[in-house]
């Protein structure tokens, strides 16, 4: 992790991801299915699919796998399976709030694990809306910090309407709107800004400070959701101690 950014501070994940890549690989083919039916196959009309493909790519899944989840989605391969959208909110260990998405072939399996997982790991499945207005929908981009200035990060975002730029440390953080993401990071490489990761998200408008077995217990329900297949995003409000962070991943 980069940085000391409240926001880049939650995303404690990716360590564990690339020792998980086939099961990130089958939930970012469910993503791309959905986008795809719901609209279409061209990823140039189709933001949603655009943003599933990037995930895909961002954990390194092979073109033509996902070549095929978009003909799957669009309805010119067998073997079709209907992914429905579902939403858990609740809280973590010292009142974390937890937002979990998932993308279910059967909600009746679903549900039960969500609570399962709450249960295990000491916390509590709220109802709906019971967290989510504590959080924004954003674009989020990363930006290493080194070799940047600050004028050319400012001009380029900006000018490609990204909403607000941050220096966290080592690293640029730059808030965009959710339809501006895409153009805007490709206005930043346009520019040779390297961008280490982009990605549309929920973030918290305010952080609850998790340290020691706190720290310990809202990692392990975070994973616990994670290795669950209909999971897809997992959105927290936990602001972890680096320290912590480095002991526990």
């Amino acid at each position: 992790m980069a940085g000391h950014s409240k926001w880049a501070n939650i995303k404690h994940r990716k360590a564990r991801q690339d020792k998980v890549r086939g099961k990130m690989w089958s939930k970012c083919s469910r993503a791309i299915i959905v986008a795809a039916r719901q609209g279409g196959g061209d990823p140039d009309m189709n933001l949603t699919l655009r943003y599933a493909i990037d995930d895909a790519k961002a954990v390194n899944m092979p073109k033509d796998t996902i070549e095929k989840a978009i003909k799957k989605g669009a309805g010119r391969l067998d073997g079709d399976v209907e992914y429905i959208p579902m939403r858990f909110e609740g809280y973590g260990p010292g009142g974390v709030a937890m937002i979990i998405d998932c993308l279910t072939d059967n909600v009746n399996r679903t549900a039960p694990e969500i609570r399962m997982a709450f249960d295990k790991y000491h916390g509590k499945l709220g109802v709906s809306g019971s967290v989510a207005f504590g959080f924004t929908q954003r674009g989020y981009l990363i930006v290493p910090a080194e070799g940047v200035a600050e004028e050319l990060i400012f001009e380029k975002a900006l000018e490609a309407g990204a909403e607000d730029v941050q220096k966290s440390d080592d690293v640029w953080e730059v808030f965009t709107s959710p339809n501006d993401l895409h153009a805007v990071k490709e206005a930043l490489e346009g520019a040779g800004i390297t961008v280490d990761s982009s990605e549309v998200t929920m973030l918290p408008n305010n952080t609850v400070e998790c340290a020691g077995d706190n720290a310990e217990k809202v990692m392990r329900l975070v994973e616990a959701f994670e290795d669950l297949d209909d999971v897809q995003k997992v959105y927290t409000n936990a602001q972890i101690d680096d320290d912590d962070l480095a002991r526990l991943s």
